[in-house]
């Protein structure tokens, strides 16, 4: 029997800093995504509650301008759970639609003035069913984000499918991926702010190294999606329109794309997916099973 189902993700853009009106942005595009079919939405890396793309703009040695952009960023960060949370969980029992969310991440457990680039995973039952914190923040990123842990490298059983999650560059880390595969992963969501050709390039093989659908789903923003209250905005080139453009996609575990890339535009991606083309992808080479050989190689996580 096929298992066929519909996935979806969200290259939009978030009210910049602004957690409430972010929060309800994202209610109404798991909402949409409901009534269109789909069983999941992935959103974008940090859409909870914007990318701190100043972090490639403003040095370290700028500290009173830095201070201030933190402080937004803190107050708009989510902890887990808070009542952002209980909304996004409500919107996906309504809908009946498991979620991904990008998000910046407080660490509630401790001080909460540290913050994670993190992933939230909801059941379509409304549930929290897991948080995933980036291993290691990319450059610039390392002045916003702290490291997450390894235990949280693992999959969630879904009404989608076993899903799970890797952000950004750390798509990049083989062993972060090995980890992910020996999950049994079906379905990866690979929130992120990267839109080269080189990114899709990565997500096609990832996409057939592990013999799973690949979810790229990247923010679309605009210089007008920053309000002008903050200063960094005049840091971009005059003539600029598009901070990012997306090219989010959705890719088959062949490596075939079935969705995307979509380029400049703000809307909801959606792709049929046949999760029997995962068995049949891994007749020839299987990762994690066949073509592992445990006799050679260790394999272990820090958890």
């Amino acid at each position: 029997m096929t298992e066929t189902i519909r996935v979806a993700a969200a290259q939009l853009s978030p009210v910049f800093l602004d957690k409430e009106k972010t929060v309800e942005k994202a209610c109404s595009a798991i909402l949409e995504a409901g009534k269109n079919g789909a069983k999941l939405i992935v959103f974008p890396e940090a859409f909870l509650s914007g990318y701190p793309d100043w972090v490639w703009l403003i040095p370290n040695s700028k500290g009173a301008a830095l201070n201030e952009l933190y402080i937004k960023l803190v107050e708009n960060a989510v902890s887990v759970p808070d009542s952002s949370t209980n909304q996004l969980c409500k919107a996906a029992k309504t809908a009946g639609v498991n979620v991904v969310m990008g998000m910046n991440e407080r660490n509630s457990e401790t001080s909460g003035a540290s913050l994670y680039n993190s992933l939230l995973f909801i059941s379509d039952q409304g549930e929290i069913i897991g948080t995933h914190r980036k291993l290691i923040p990319t450059g610039g990123e390392r002045l916003i984000w702290a490291q997450g842990k390894g235990d949280t490298l693992r999959s969630y059983d879904t009404s989608a499918g076993k899903l799970a999650g890797l952000i950004c560059w750390e798509n990049y880390m083989p062993l972060a991926r090995t980890a992910i595969y020996e999950s049994g992963v079906q379905i990866l969501a690979s929130p992120t702010w990267d839109k080269s050709p080189k990114w899709l390039q990565s997500m096609q093989h990832i996409a057939r190294e592990g013999g799973i659908f690949v979810i790229s789903t990247c923010m679309a923003l605009k210089i007008d999606d920053i309000p002008d209250d903050y200063d960094f905005k005049n840091l971009y080139p005059d003539d600029r329109e598009w901070i990012n453009t997306g090219n989010s996609c959705i890719i088959a575990p062949t490596g075939q794309i079935l969705a995307g890339p979509l380029e400049a535009e703000k809307e909801i991606l959606y792709a049929d997916i046949d999760l029997q083309q995962i068995i049949a992808s891994k007749r020839m080479f299987d990762c994690v099973g066949h073509y592992s050989r445990p006799d050679v190689f260790n394999f272990s996580v820090n958890k």
